[in-house]
């Protein structure tokens, strides 16, 4: 799906958790066959060091993230507001036009009220003639996970 007529499309998958990796590899192995797997590069570093990662002459189409620790894992083993934020400032510098930035934000564990407060001043920051900043949020489950939305014009 990510592929355009010549094949180049890439999904960029980063971690902090060798067990994510992992585990997404593994999965990778099962569903899909070796040339998409070819299109998709798995990186065990932080997601504020996406743009060591991404080539620069890179057209990007979205940036995906989902906050909180491992379903599973070490529930120690959470993302921060400080690299979430550097995290979000690199993937507005590198999604092109008429890309998305998806933030799944879970709430419901120590640090991700504060971890949604940076996220939601960042959407706020971004100028309204450039960008569209969403937020949906369960009204009747204050714990559930809230999806913030930031298309870039």
């Amino acid at each position: 799906m990510v592929a355009d007529e010549s094949g180049r499309g890439r999904v960029y998958g980063l971690d902090i958790q060798e067990s994510a990796i992992d585990s997404t590899s593994s999965f990778l192995k099962m569903a899909v066959d070796s040339h998409e797997r070819e299109l998709v590069k798995l990186f065990c570093i932080c997601h504020s060091r996406m743009e060591d990662i991404i080539p620069k002459d890179s057209t990007v189409r979205l940036v995906a993230f989902n906050l909180g620790y491992l379903p599973g894992g070490d529930k120690k083993i959470i993302t921060v507001p400080e690299t979430t934020e550097l995290a979000l400032q690199a993937a507005s510098r590198i999604v092109g036009s008429g890309g998305l930035i998806s933030v799944l934000v879970y709430t419901g564990h120590r640090g991700g009220r504060d971890e949604l407060d940076i996220v939601e001043s960042f959407a706020s920051s971004l100028p309204a003639d450039t960008w569209v900043s969403c937020k949906f949020e369960m009204i009747n489950r204050p714990v559930a996970p809230v999806l913030v939305l930031l298309h870039k014009k």
